[in-house]
């Protein structure tokens, strides 16, 4: 037996559009319509749901004047053109379901009214938590998924375009403070910032001027009512063309803003929960007209609209009285849209929750008792409720935390011609990095982009630049340092440089650390090569006037002043100058542990020498009275204990530096700007000086000693040439102190080799060119008749 089971629906439907004569009509809405039918029809076709049985539904309208719901359901609850609760006059309702629009306040307002009559709704608008209250709506059910993942749609979409300074212009409402939160939170997290954050109620007029000042070119706006159109229809108002809108709903009534030409709403991108598609609805959409329905008057007057048709139901019952060459197509999308839209996708789903639900209700019934009237089987709402089976089809997307979406931007050619375009979409079930796909070239940008627009507080700092923050502004709006000396940034907006390793330093650019050069005080380097071609000449000359001493050994010159203390000292200035060899070259353990001994040593010899001489040379004067106690010392050779006692002095000081604390090889990464320079680190500092500080000491006092001696006769002049040595010698170390604290590296120790060169050609110089210069260009001087002068030659006596 055929039962007919009617499912009433209301639809939300722009009464003014549909049913007004001073309004153009809008086709949107009748999509939903369209579905509706669709879905029931192919249902009916389907012998394996509701076998016997037939699908039918009654079509209400809602007025815009959300105060006036209530008295529509009420018509229909009653059937009565005056509302008087608790009575009816119709026949007994065959409607078990009912559907609801598309805002939360008539959902939530009809949900409570119709729980009183236990009757289930099934809301095909937007996702609400408010209405997922078992508490207050234990009867409504939601058809269109949750929106947990759109605040990190939206914002993976700026950071693709690395737009970190944005507004946010959100409805104030349950869903509007949800969302604010979510995205407050993901931009924290990415570093999106925002320029400005409005909350606006419903119904209030907004300021732009907010809007206008602001610098930030990219405006998020959410909401689920008309606010987004009246927003974006008043600015349009000041052709405000250099912002790009991003909104969570696709625009629905775009023909207000026609007029415009390429307005501020080019390039808006929009946001909408990702749907499959209904096989065959696309050909239903593109080929309905009211011959196939005929006693639907909106579609017939829509047609009329669009094609000039009358729409009267005579007119029009037949193709013969319609255009035969009339299309859907050629109709612009805010009139009609051909695309599948996601509310429709919706209901589409509730009808085949409901078939399901009672289909499931019929197999319970088949061992019960015939339940019904003499019509046939008929089902109550009170029997679905109780059931409570709704979304059996779709029970695994329901319990999905997170939905997909789909990125649309909207085209508006001149003369109002607007395209809707799929951009690009979004899964949070991908991997990361990948979960944002997008069409570039597809997006049509607002007037005045050229390129992909900018909108950042601060433009970023380039690699070889940090980030500074700006105190009282937000994270995005700082300033750009160039990063400190061998520290590098190689991506943009750096909060901190990072320090090159040591074997490494930074370019000029400071965005790329390069390989450091090991280097030294080598033979190759023309610094090095002329401190060590002058070591090697200054050891020869020195072998040289001792090879001259060595052959005049019995002239009276050569044998003054003691002629085995000349031999030493020139032996020791000849070490003197082999040592600075040792600072040359590549440094390892055995050179940087020899540089302290032999430097300390041998010019402790030398300076100990010197003074030997000098005592020798004030001796040698007072023995000139007889009987006196220096006559003893001079004979005895107590001037030659003076070279072995200073030597062990520093020889222990030595030893005290090479136990405790001994030099070693060590790299200086900081004195020349990309080389690492090797060099033998002094190991303990306090033992150097103390060396130093001793040789220092014994220099000075061999000066003082000489410096007392210098007006001796003239027949022993050295005395002077000791003295004047001895000056030169201080003075060369007492300027190698300052200096070697102010160089470093190879200077440094450029600095040391010739300070011991300089040291000892001093001395060789001031003591021993006076007597080369007599021995070898005026031998005559040192013949007998010039002992008897007693002039340069020196006395007769003993050396």
């Amino acid at each position: 037996v055929m039962l007919s089971i009617l499912v009433s629906w209301f639809l939300m439907v722009n009464h003014k559009v549909l049913m007004g004569q001073k309004h153009r009509s809008n086709g949107k809405n009748y999509q939903l319509v369209l579905a509706l039918v669709f879905a029931i029809e192919e249902i009916n076709r389907n012998p394996h749901i509701l076998p016997n049985m037939s699908l039918g539904f009654d079509l209400y309208t809602i007025p815009d004047n959300e105060s006036n719901v209530l008295e529509s359901f009420f018509f229909w609850l009653l059937g009565l053109e005056k509302v008087i609760p608790n009575y009816t006059c119709r026949r007994e309702s065959k409607s078990v379901a009912v559907l609801l629009g598309a805002t939360r306040k008539t959902s939530s307002q009809t949900g409570l009214l119709l729980e009183l009559y236990k009757f289930p709704q099934i809301t095909f608008g937007p996702f609400d938590h408010a209405l997922s209250d078992p508490g207050q709506f234990p009867s409504l059910y939601q058809m269109a998924p949750r929106d947990t993942s759109l605040a990190l749609c939206m914002v993976s979409l700026l950071l693709h375009f690395h737009w970190t300074w944005v507004g946010l212009l959100i409805s104030e409402d349950q869903k509007g403070i949800q969302i604010l939160s979510d995205l407050k939170r993901e931009m924290e997290q990415n570093g999106v910032c925002a320029a400005f954050v409005k909350v606006i109620p419903e119904d209030t007029e907004f300021s732009l001027h907010l809007i206008i000042e602001s610098s930030a070119n990219v405006i998020i706006i959410y909401s689920d009512t008309n606010f987004v159109e009246e927003l974006l229809f008043a600015i349009g108002q000041y052709f405000m063309t250099w912002k790009v809108w991003v909104t969570n709903s696709r625009w629905q009534d775009v023909s207000k803003m026609k007029h415009l030409i390429l307005d501020s709403s080019h390039g808006m991108l929009m946001f909408s929960h990702y749907h499959g598609e209904i096989p065959g609805f696309t050909e239903l959409t593109s080929t309905v007209n009211p011959s196939k329905f005929p006693e639907d008057i909106y579609l017939a007057r829509l047609w009329h609209f669009c094609f000039g048709s009358s729409y009267s139901k005579r007119d029009c019952q037949t193709l013969e009285n319609c255009p035969q060459n009339a299309s859907w197509e050629w109709v612009p999308e805010y009139v009609f849209d051909m695309s599948l839209r996601e509310e429709s996708y919706n209901i589409y789903n509730a009808v085949y929750a409901v078939a399901h639900t009672l289909h499931e209700m019929l197999l319970q019934l088949v061992d019960t008792p015939k339940m019904g009237n003499e019509e046939g089987l008929l089902f109550s709402p009170w029997q679905v409720i109780s059931l409570n089976i709704f979304f059996k089809l779709t029970l695994d997307e329901k319990m999905k935390l997170e939905t997909e979406y789909v990125i649309h931007s909207f085209w508006n050619f001149p003369e109002g011609l607007s395209y809707i375009v799929k951009v690009g979409n979004f899964s949070p079930y991908a991997p990361h990095g990948q979960q944002l796909s997008l069409q570039e070239d597809l997006i049509e940008w607002s007037i005045g982009f050229t390129q992909t627009p900018r909108s950042v507080c601060t433009e970023t700092c380039g690699p070889g630049f940090r980030k500074s923050p700006q105190e009282g502004k937000a994270a995005c709006c700082f300033n750009c340092h160039p990063c400190p000396e061998n520290e590098i940034s190689n991506e943009t907006d750096m909060d901190q440089c990072v320090k090159c390793p040591d074997h490494q330093y930074a370019n000029t650019e400071r965005n790329q650390c390069l390989q450091r050069s090991v280097t030294f005080l080598a033979y190759q380097d023309p610094l090095g090569m002329a401190l060590a071609c002058t070591a090697v000449c200054l050891s020869v000359l020195t072998s040289a006037v001792l090879g001259v001493f060595v052959r005049h050994q019995h002239t009276p010159i050569v044998k003054a002043n003691n002629r085995a203390l000349s031999y030493i000292l020139l032996i020791s200035l000849t070490f003197c100058f082999l040592c600075s060899l040792l600072f040359i070259g590549p440094p390892n353990t055995a050179t940087c542990t020899l540089q302290p001994i032999a430097f300390g040593l041998v010019f402790t010899v030398a300076v100990s020498t010197v003074l030997a001489k000098t005592v020798t040379v004030i001796l040698a004067f007072k023995v000139t009275a007889p009987g006196r106690r220096m006559r003893r010392l001079l004979v005895s050779g107590a001037p030659n204990f003076i070279i072995p006692s200073c030597s062990l002095i520093q020889l222990t000081l030595c030893g005290v530096w090479l136990g405790t604390s001994p030099p070693f090889v060590d790299s200086d990464t900081h004195s020349e700007h990309g080389h690492i320079i090797i060099t033998c680190n002094k190991g303990s500092v306090t033992a150097f000086y103390c060396g130093l500080g001793y040789l220092g000491s014994l220099a000075l006092g061999t000066f003082m000693v000489a410096f007392l001696a210098r007006n001796l006769p003239d027949t022993f002049n050295e005395a002077k040439f000791l003295t004047f040595s001895m000056l030169v010698f201080c003075s060369v170390w007492l300027t190698f102190l300052p200096v070697h604290h102010s160089t470093k590296g190879k200077v440094m120790v450029a600095v040391e080799v010739f300070s011991i060169l300089a040291s000892s050609a001093g001395l060789l110089g001031c003591i021993f060119a006076p007597k080369c210069y007599v021995i070898l260009l005026k031998p005559h001087s040192c013949s007998l008749h010039g002992f008897r002068d007693r002039t340069l030659c020196g006395s007769n006596k003993p050396s």
